[in-house]
């Protein structure tokens, strides 16, 4: 069994603007993930499975839903320390942080923000806790950068809605409790729906292939007439700004979590650069070496900055969609590069499980596509610095 030998990079000494209870937060999580998940993790991933025996050690460092407020269940915890979590579990492995990611931001979200108190009640406490487990249902099989064009619908049948479609690449779906569906009614305007295991009509079949996030389940969504009670739609807000709202919460947890992949693979490269002897000395010793560690160490220190600014503002409720965008597309961009050229630094022992880097690199092409692809979010800041939407929106005339 390898040890878990990691020491975050602070190049910039972020350290010194975090408060004692952050540092608290961030280091609880890291020494969970080295006793629990560190040992484990090659092994699920080789074996494309997830460990569920691990979701009420992640409810109980606060992984679930840390902004949720003590009267739900929640920690209470402030945006920074959301991230910080993030950021300690991809360390470790994407898909443990999509896990508590789609949790905290894409379930107890909608169900903190748009719900009723009832659904508060029943929900939140048990989902804080990993008692309970949720997914989120948005995109489609044929509507993933455009969720506005979502075909599964319900309809009004008086005592209860009648819901029919199928949404695809939805982590969690396989174990998941309860669903946040997003659904169009019969004049067009999306609703959230709360759709419970059990409800007839309603499965969710496991996605099998997966090159990437293999430690993660994923599956689809299918609702054949199922019978979704008047009570399980959430009244606080409809329209698509609902669902996307909630994918701002998501992306934040992205910025965080993927630069703790880069810092992951960074330390590795670091500490290797020092060990591997090549030529009478260590290769950290030649100048493109330290020419990758360079580049390396000043990305990560960017995206740093760039990510404890925006949990400010997403802490004074002044963070923008935008903004969220370009924390997510630089973060999970610089990421990928750190992953490959540490590969390469390590060479042919970088491409086994004993090292994390091939694990991140095929993890993280999961992750620059999802919840907003690389080139959607370009297009989200070129938009917001020019006003002007570059995003197609009716097919050319044929000539």
């Amino acid at each position: 069994m390898k040890s878990d030998l990691y020491t975050h990079p602070d190049y910039y000494g972020m350290d010194d603007l975090l408060s004692d209870e952050h540092k608290l937060i961030r280091d609880t999580a890291r020494d969970w993930v080295k006793k629990e998940m560190s040992p484990i993790i090659d092994e699920h991933y080789e074996n494309a499975t997830f460990p569920m025996h691990i979701l009420s050690g992640l409810g109980e460092i606060g992984a679930f839903g840390p902004y949720i407020p003590e009267e739900y269940g929640g920690p209470g915890l402030d945006q920074i320390s959301y991230g910080l979590i993030m950021q300690e579990l991809e360390r470790c492995d994407s898909g443990l942080r999509s896990t508590a990611s789609v949790q905290s931001s894409l379930v107890m979200y909608p169900i903190w923000k748009y719900g009723s108190e009832e659904h508060k009640q029943k929900f939140l406490p048990k989902l804080a806790s990993g008692e309970m487990m949720g997914c989120f249902g948005l995109t489609e099989p044929d509507h993933g950068s455009d969720p506005g064009g979502m075909t599964t619908n319900f309809k009004d049948m008086g005592d209860h809605y009648l819901l029919n479609g199928a949404k695809m690449w939805i982590s969690n779906a396989p174990f998941a409790d309860v669903a946040v569906v997003w659904a169009k009614d019969e004049t067009g305007r999306i609703h959230g729906l709360l759709v419970e295991r059990g409800m007839e009509g309603f499965s969710t079949p496991e996605m099998h292939g997966k090159l990437s996030l293999r430690a993660s389940s994923t599956g689809e969504l299918i609702f054949d007439n199922v019978k979704v009670p008047k009570d399980n739609l959430l009244p606080g807000r409809s329209g698509l700004g609902a669902p996307l709202s909630c994918l701002d919460s998501a992306r934040f947890g992205i910025a965080w979590g993927a630069l703790g992949a880069a810092m992951d693979c960074y330390d590795q490269a670091l500490r290797y650069s020092k060990e591997r002897i090549q030529f009478n000395v260590p290769i950290g010793a030649f100048q493109l070496m330290q020419k990758k560690l360079a580049e390396m160490i000043t990305e990560i220190t960017k995206a740093q900055l760039l990510t404890f600014r925006l949990g400010q503002l997403r802490n004074e409720g002044k963070a923008t969609s935008a903004q969220i965008s370009m924390a997510k597309r630089n973060n999970v961009e610089i990421a990928l590069n750190i992953a490959r050229e540490a590969r390469q630094m390590h060479g042919g022992m970088g491409i086994t499980s004993e090292y994390s880097m091939m694990r991140h690199m095929a993890n993280l092409e999961s992750v620059v596509t999802y919840e907003g692809t690389h080139d959607i979010h370009l297009l989200i800041t070129g938009m917001d610095v020019t006003g002007i939407p570059a995003f197609t929106r009716e097919m050319p005339e044929k000539k």
